[in-house]
């Protein structure tokens, strides 16, 4: 077969007047007749070769290849693994498992000549300060850790569509308190606001409760406020968020690279880890300071100030002395039983307000049906009915510490049938007198090896011995293991 390098130096060699024919076409490594072919076509052999359109070997599929295309035209998803296995099902013997590579270059090609057409993806053009994406991001799958416990969490990202500016802030859940708090601490870091801002739909920003899914009255008041249009995305169509949704991966990337080069996972706070974060959008931003000057000069202005990311509500206090906020529990001052009193939900902390004056400050619970008790709001009662301790649902959450956890132990391995009312005591004198002081108590009888009571910790917090006593550190000896009793072992049987 003549190739096209072959003709090529034929034509090249042609171009020699004195050179005869046929003694190129020895040159060339080619028929004389071959070589007189190619000069009078001035075409390649690539060029006049008719394509393959004919079959090599007859198709296994042709009987029920009009079952298939049935099938393929009713539910165009079907796989051709699917159809595979029903043919082998309904003709049993017929197809191979070999056979199934042939099944999907058939139906790849029918996809591509007669099936639905696809979805088309039309690139957007971006104009400078027009428009702003977020969303929220999962990082659990970089495994950080705060003094080395699991730090669940999520970052609220936020991109410029014409310069892909980003910054984020570090969230907890997607409420509207993590929304507004991330835009508005990425508004105020970029100092301007675009013309529009997109997010998914998000149920802190969009409306499920009615037909045209508008946005919420929350999250339309803080667009409002900053003089921003709304934009949200078609259900299930991420793409239309492609920027942030591109950036995301990008920047847990640099994250999880950041990591590797910094050789630890494990951050001092929540700060320090902020800091870290802070630090690797600035490096992430330094290749885009020409597209972004072109941002900054179409963002709007600021307004005089921000809005709080705060959610206001009332609720009853329970005859439990606990009030539901959020799908959480949290216990409040007994005196406030029966009244409605103020939330102020916030993203880390939840406020009390009651008569003008905010009567409880305390951090906010993450997740649901979850409950955060203060033992000091029911001690008082709680030692007058000593006998629903024992059965308390919140139970666990009256012991401050693991000393009081050991303490009560303590109590009730004595075999007092009082010991209830013992630990509520114990629990009553740290309400009143002080927590660290009982604490410091429990520590001394236990480092002592003298019996717990009350009447002991309340002697020990009113003399002058608060703190626990200081053992000198005790040197533990460990004796070499002697690896031939093991071998002793090898070959006998242990009961089972």
């Amino acid at each position: 077969m003549v190739t096209d390098q072959q003709v090529r130096r034929l034509f090249q060699m042609s171009q020699e007047p004195e050179e005869r024919k046929s003694v190129i076409a020895i040159k060339a490594g080619m028929d004389e007749k071959t070589a007189r072919k190619y000069l009078s076509l001035c075409k390649f052999p690539s060029e006049i070769q008719p394509e393959h359109s004919w079959q090599t070997r007859k198709n296994p599929f042709e009987a029920v290849w009009d079952e298939i295309k049935a099938k393929l035209e009713l539910n165009p998803g079907l796989e051709a693994k699917t159809l595979f296995a029903y043919l082998q099902r309904e003709y049993p013997g017929e197809y191979r498992d070999g056979q199934l590579r042939t099944l999907q270059r058939h139906i790849k090609r029918w996809r591509a000549t007669e099936g639905p057409p696809q979805e088309v993806f039309f690139p957007q053009e971006h104009h400078p300060g027009r428009m702003g994406q977020s969303d929220f991001t999962h990082m659990s799958s970089l495994e950080i850790t705060i003094k080395g416990r699991p730090f669940e969490h999520l970052l609220y990202h936020f991109v410029l569509t014409y310069s892909n500016w980003e910054t984020g802030s570090i969230c907890f859940s997607e409420s509207f308190e993590s929304l507004s708090e991330g835009l508005q601490n990425a508004l105020w870091k970029l100092g301007g606001v675009p013309e529009l801002h997109q997010t998914d739909r998000l149920s802190a920003a969009v409306q499920n409760t009615t037909d045209d899914r508008g946005f919420t009255a929350r999250y339309q008041g803080l667009l409002n406020h900053y003089g921003i249009q709304g934009q949200k995305i078609q259900a299930r169509k991420a793409n239309e968020n492609g920027d942030v949704e591109q950036s995301h991966y990008r920047c847990k990337d640099a994250v999880d690279q950041s990591l590797m080069l910094r050789g630890s996972r494990d951050f001092e706070s929540s700060a320090a880890y902020e800091r870290f974060l802070e630090t690797i959008f600035t490096q992430r931003n330094q290749g885009r300071q020409l597209r972004f000057e072109q941002d900054r000069v179409a963002l709007r202005s600021l307004p005089p100030k921000r809005l709080d990311a705060v959610n206001r509500f009332k609720v009853r206090v329970t005859r439990n002395s606990t009030i539901r906020v959020n799908h959480n529990t949290y216990s409040v001052n007994s005196r406030l039983i029966g009244e409605q009193v103020n939330i102020r939900l916030y993203l880390e902390h939840v406020e009390v307000w009651y008569a003008g004056a905010c009567v409880e400050k305390m951090p906010r619970l993450r997740g649901e049906d979850r409950h955060q008790i203060n033992y000091r709001h029911i001690i008082d009662w709680l030692v007058r009915k000593p006998g629903a301790f024992e059965n308390y649902c919140y139970r666990d959450d009256l012991f401050p510490s693991t000393t009081y956890r050991v303490a009560y132990d303590l109590l009730k391995a004595s075999g007092s049938r009082r010991y209830d009312r013992q630990y509520l005591s114990i629990l009553h004198l740290a309400a009143k007198e002080s927590e660290s002081r009982v604490e410091a108590a429990l520590l001394c009888l236990l480092e002592d090896e003298q019996r717990i009571s009350f009447e002991a910790v309340e002697t020990l917090v009113e003399s002058e011995r608060p703190e626990p006593p200081l053992h000198p550190v005790r040197e533990i000896m460990i004796s070499p293991v002697n690896i031939k009793q093991y071998d002793q072992l090898i070959g006998q049987e242990c009961p089972v």
